[in-house]
Parts: structure tokens; C-alpha cells; sequence
């Protein structure tokens, strides 16, 4: 029986408070329950920290590099692409109902954030570091996994500024990791850029190239009709014929008066007489083959003592093909050259309106691990194991408090003498 204590309290006068309740006797007995098992409990303490420490030095240590970039303003042709191309990607979700805030005119850091973490390149970080040799998993998926869990990308709300951590045993490839991840953003960026000046830049491109075909053709069809009718220009080549066949007509007809007043002088027979009439003759000759070119049509194969260039009775012939040819040349030639400048310009308008990643930060080396948290690790750990330690005692005692014709223990009698059966069956089958 419980001793009765005595009191002088009157019936309604509450309780005083310096006398002990069940609370209190429970906490009593609880502790005198540690207390007498203080040895089990030291013991559990002592086993949970060095297993706990030499677990906590096997782990291998963590690295993190920490970059912080700033998104471009985005057009909005260029963040629907973007939205749209974030949408496909198999880790992103409801990324398409981003394009109409976008374009509204929001800040577009979700969107970056998006690609960061799209499979486009988590793919292409992939391949670069092979990381899932480094990773030692079998399936990309459970690579990517991997390091999207490695991987932590923040916005701060108020700057708009996003941080990409990443965590790797190795110092250098967390580093060039954290670099790749914003690498591989302006490449997304630039090849999905959809502005006006690279419209433009791809239709120069292609106009350009097809003006490039025209004149090249153009300037060999005028090479093989130059080469075949030996007309090079044929407007100076007309200048220096005329010139040349007026020079023969003088010659010419200051060698015929020389010749006469030399038969007036010596006669038919004398010997300067009739070397003038030699030159005579070969001055008409000259100027034969210089009017008729030795009689033969344009474009005809010539003989060995043929003028190495068209007659000047071929000339007009000769001058309308040689015009359209060279106007031709001409036109195409100037059409290239506009192209050309206009495409350098172009270039230069694409290169500016393409969305460039501002590194605030860049990716450093990391001087110091991250994790694991050896000594934290540790005291956490014994920390728990006394916890466990203390309930196992805790539910010994009210175990053993149960009688044992109490239903509860019978059942758990009746499950344990059912397993052990089991068992003991089990282990007669396996021999």
C-alpha cells in the first residue's frame, strides 16, 4: 500500500505545489533506470564514436566553387524560343508557361535557371567530364541525377543574380564544372537565338553564296572566250590596232615616195630601189594581217604565223559576246562586294543582339573541403546511439512489466515461438 500522507488541506484548496505528481515520479524512476545501466549506456557511447569517427574519416572529401553570373535582357522572340526549348527538356516542368511572362516583360532569371538545369546540358556536362565513368553509374539518367543533386543554382530575387555551386571530390573538376555550366548556357543561348540580325545574316549568307556560283561561272565562261579569241580588253586592244595600222599607213606611205624618188634617182635596177620595194611589201603585208587577220573568222584555229591577237576586222564581231561577258563579270563582281560588306555588318549586329552571360563572379578553386563534417558526424552520431541505448531500457522495463498472462505478451510469445519454428525449418531444408 501506498503510504498515506497527511494533510491539512481543505476540500476545494488546491493542491500545494511542492508535492511530487506521477510526472515527477516517472522522471525519477526513468533516471534511476539510466543510472543503474550507466555502464551499458557508456559502453553504447563509446562503440557509436569510434565506429561513427572511422566512418567519418573514410568518407572522402567534398569541394565546392561557387560562380555567380547576371542574365541578359532577352528579347522576346529569343525567350519564347528559349521557354520552348526548356519545355522539351525531360527535367523541366512547366517551363512553356514561362514565355508568356517573359514576354510580358518579367525578369527572365527562371528561365536561365531552367536551362541551367535542362537536359541539354546536363547531357553535354556529361560527355564533356564523363562524368558517369566518374560517377561509376550505368544509366545517363542516374548520372544526371547525380549531379543535379551535386548541383545547387539559386536566384537572389532582389539582384536578379544566380549562383551555380557545385560539389565534387576534386577540386579542379568542381571548378571547371562550375565554369562549364555557364560555358554551355551562352552556347545554348547563341544557337537558339531567333533576332532579326541573324535572319539577316543567314539570308546575306545564302545570297552571298549563290552570287559567289554566278560570278565564279561568269569569269570562266569570259576566260574561255578570252583565251579562244585572244581578246583580253578588247576596247584598248581596238586603241592600240588603230594606232598601230595608222603608224603602218604612214610607213607605208613614206616608203612608197622614197621608193619613187629613188627610181626617179637610179632606176628600176639599183639596189636601194629594190630594197625599198622589199619594205614596201612588207608593210602592206603587216597591214593585211593587221585588217583581215590572215582571213580568218573569229574563234577559227590559226595558223603558226597568225597574229597572237583578233584582226581588227574581227573586232565587232567579237564585241558584243566580249560586252555581255564582261558586264556580266562586272555586274556580278559588285553584287558580291554590297553582299560581302553587308554580311560583315550583319555578323557584327548578330554578334551584338545574341544574349551574353555576365560572370559577376567566375568559378575559383577551392581552398577548403565543404564536407563531410567529421566531428559533427560523430557527436550526432553517439548522440543517437545513447538515444536508442536509453529507449531499448526504457522498453525493456515496461516489457517486463506486462504479466504474463497479459494478452500482448502471449501474442508475442505465440510470434516468436512461430519464427523460431520457421527458422529452425528453414535451416533443415538448406542442409
Amino acid at each position: 500500500m501506498e503510504a498515506v500522507i497527511p494533510t491539512d488541506r481543505r476540500p476545494g484548496q488546491p493542491e500545494s505545489p511542492n508535492k511530487p505528481g506521477k510526472s515527477d515520479e516517472a522522471w525519477v524512476s526513468n533516471a534511476a533506470l539510466l543510472w543503474e545501466n550507466r555502464r551499458f549506456l557508456v559502453r553504447a557511447g563509446a562503440i557509436a564514436f569510434v565506429l561513427s569517427g572511422i566512418t567519418a574519416c573514410i568518407l572522402p572529401k567534398q569541394y565546392e566553387s561557387t560562380t555567380r553570373i547576371m542574365p541578359p535582357e532577352q528579347t522576346g522572340g529569343s525567350a519564347a524560343m528559349l521557354a520552348a526549348l526548356a519545355g522539351k527538356a525531360p527535367s523541366a516542368g512547366g517551363l512553356a508557361s514561362l514565355a508568356s511572362g517573359l514576354l510580358g516583360g518579367h525578369g527572365n532569371d527562371a528561365l536561365f535557371i531552367s536551362l541551367l538545369r535542362s537536359g541539354t546540358i546536363t547531357g553535354h556536362l556529361i560527355d564533356r567530364f564523363q562524368l558517369q565513368h566518374v560517377y561509376h553509374n550505368r544509366y545517363v539518367e542516374d548520372t544526371a541525377k547525380k549531379l543535379a543533386r551535386k548541383t545547387a543554382i539559386t536566384e537572389d530575387a532582389k539582384s536578379g543574380v544566380i549562383t551555380i555551386v557545385v560539389e565534387d571530390t576534386d577540386r579542379g573538376r568542381a571548378r571547371d564544372l562550375a565554369a562549364a555550366y555557364v560555358d554551355e548556357l551562352n552556347i545554348l543561348v547563341a544557337r537558339v537565338n531567333t533576332s532579326a540580325a541573324r535572319r539577316e545574316r543567314e539570308f546575306i549568307e545564302k545570297r552571298l553564296q549563290s552570287v559567289g556560283q554566278d560570278l565564279q561561272q561568269a569569269q570562266v565562261e569570259m576566260s574561255d572566250f578570252s583565251t579562244k579569241n585572244a581578246a583580253i580588253d578588247l576596247k584598248e586592244q581596238t586603241r592600240a590596232m588603230v594606232d598601230a595600222g595608222a603608224k603602218l599607213q604612214g610607213e607605208l606611205v613614206a616608203s612608197r615616195s622614197e621608193l619613187d624618188s629613188l627610181q626617179q634617182v637610179y632606176g628600176n635596177e639599183n639596189v636601194r630601189v629594190h630594197a625599198a620595194e622589199a619594205r614596201i611589201g612588207t608593210l602592206r603585208h603587216e597591214l593585211e594581217r593587221e585588217s583581215d587577220g590572215n582571213g580568218l573568222p573569229p574563234g577559227e584555229p590559226s595558223s603558226d604565223d597568225a597574229l597572237p591577237y583578233p584582226a581588227l576586222r574581227q573586232l565587232p564581231a567579237l564585241a558584243v559576246p566580249w560586252a555581255n561577258l564582261y558586264r556580266r563579270v562586272r555586274i556580278q563582281e559588285t553584287v558580291y562586294e554590297m553582299l560581302s560588306a553587308q554580311y560583315e555588318t550583319a555578323r557584327v549586329e548578330e554578334a551584338r543582339s545574341i544574349p551574353t552571360v555576365s560572370v559577376v563572379d567566375p568559378a575559383g578553386w577551392p581552398e577548403r573541403k565543404s564536407s563531410p563534417h567529421r566531428l559533427i558526424i560523430t557527436l550526432v552520431s553517439t548522440a543517437l546511439a545513447l538515444m536508442i541505448a536509453s529507449m531499448v531500457l526504457l522498453a525493456q522495463r515496461s516489457w517486463l512489466a506486462i504479466h504474463e498472462t497479459d494478452a500482448r505478451r502471449i501474442l508475442a510469445a505465440d510470434m516468436a515461438a512461430t519464427l523460431k519454428r520457421q527458422a529452425t525449418r528453414l535451416r533443415g531444408g538448406s542442409r
